[in-house]
């Protein structure tokens, strides 16, 4: 694995992304005390930390760190979505056990936090296995993940290749549609992790949409 520095353009859309997940990720833990789980403060501090370390050494790569680099970008990407889905898990807990844990309102906000914070650790976590993500490896056509619509044009987009903003992108369509719109994995490790977010999304609507149905009945 070659390792370069990530572009200003790409580390300033993923520094943003990872903004508003763990910004989203301490709203929902504010809204009610039981969506969190363990050292929450402790969590929150060790996600900033760890980004802050990855903007601060992005620009300057070497291939002789890209082990350290790997680890620290594959740790909070986990560590955030490891987070997200103790949430999931714990909202629906409150609404199979004491359906009055969460008033509507409580639950909207949280489902909409949950739910959009897949999106966005999804698209890193897929920016970082296909290419150069965090860990800022050199990107390659044969070594892929996924098959974007611009590859099978290699006419029109010869030096074309995917940027943070198509996996985000890419994220969305899985996460509404639960199925990428024009985008297809083609590793193993890729489709199992759309598997995973288009489940989380699917079971976070459908949280809503139950407890919707539970208030108008």
């Amino acid at each position: 694995m070659k390792v370069h520095p990530i572009t200003s353009h790409e580390l300033w859309a993923a520094q943003s992304a990872l903004a508003v997940a763990i910004v989203l990720q301490v709203v929902v833990w504010a809204i009610n005390k039981e969506l969190t789980y363990g050292p929450h403060n402790l969590i929150v501090v060790t996600e900033i930390t760890l980004a802050i370390i990855i903007g601060f050494t992005a620009r300057k790569r070497h291939v002789q760190a890209k082990s350290l680099y790997r680890v620290l970008s594959t740790g909070l990407l986990a560590l955030i979505s490891v987070a997200n889905i103790t949430s999931f898990f714990l909202v629906a807990r409150l609404l199979i056990t004491n359906g009055q844990g969460l008033s509507g309102r409580e639950l909207l906000v949280a489902a909409v936090a949950i739910f959009l914070t897949n999106i966005i650790v999804f698209a890193l976590w897929y920016w970082e296995i296909d290419s150069p993500g965090l860990t800022g490896s050199k990107w390659s056509k044969h070594d892929k993940d996924f098959q974007f619509t611009q590859q099978d044009m290699s006419d029109d987009f010869a030096n074309w290749q995917p940027g943070f903003i198509d996996y985000l992108y890419l994220s969305t369509t899985n996460g509404i549609n639960f199925a990428p719109a024009d985008t297809k994995p083609i590793t193993h490790q890729a489709k199992l992790l759309m598997g995973i977010q288009a489940l989380v999304s699917v079971f976070t609507l459908a949280l809503v949409l139950a407890r919707s149905i539970n208030i108008l009945g």
